[in-house]
């Protein structure tokens, strides 16, 4: 028979998991498996640069979690060594930073994801790996923005210019 002690840790640690399924914007679901420590360590340091939190976590517990949060989608996908990154606040960041890994590092392998709250598939994270971040995107609409008033000023001063040669 299980020890009550150990019961309890299992339990509080699949209500963890299950908040942070529900917190956050991004999930990621990996396979490491090959990797070893050094690179195991430099993908953390990567991920938490950006605020991202990744875990190694047992399938069962996991499996219960996703239960818990209702995205028993992702179960299908919950088999060998299983790594999860969750991200609250940035949603490209564990994709974008997992994808660039990917690429570089044959042994980890992205599985699926939840991205605000949706199951989604590998190629729908290497779509989302593929967006400018969140400044980008934020310096993109700024210039946009700025664009206008820009052109406006130009015509402006360039009438002033013309009215200066002419006089």
């Amino acid at each position: 028979m299980a020890n009550a002690k150990i019961l309890e840790q299992k339990s509080r640690q699949v209500s963890e998991v299950t908040t942070k399924l529900k917190e956050s914007s991004c999930v990621v679901i990996t396979d490491y498996r090959g990797l070893n420590v050094a690179e195991v360590t430099e993908l953390r340091k990567q991920l938490r640069e950006a605020g991202v939190e990744f875990q190694v976590i047992k399938n069962t517990l996991i499996r219960r979690a996703t239960a818990n949060a209702e995205l028993t989608a992702l179960d299908e996908h919950l088999s060998g060594p299983t790594a999860i990154a969750f991200s609250k606040e940035d949603v490209v960041a564990p994709a974008k930073i997992l994808s660039e890994f990917a690429k570089k590092n044959e042994n980890l392998k992205v599985k699926a994801g939840v991205v605000e709250g949706r199951v989604v598939d590998v190629a729908q994270i290497k779509a989302l790996a593929d967006l400018p971040s969140r400044e980008g995107l934020l310096s993109m609409l700024l210039s946009v923005l700025q664009a206008p008033i820009r052109n406006f000023a130009l015509a402006v001063k360039a009438v002033a210019d013309k009215q200066e040669s002419g006089a």
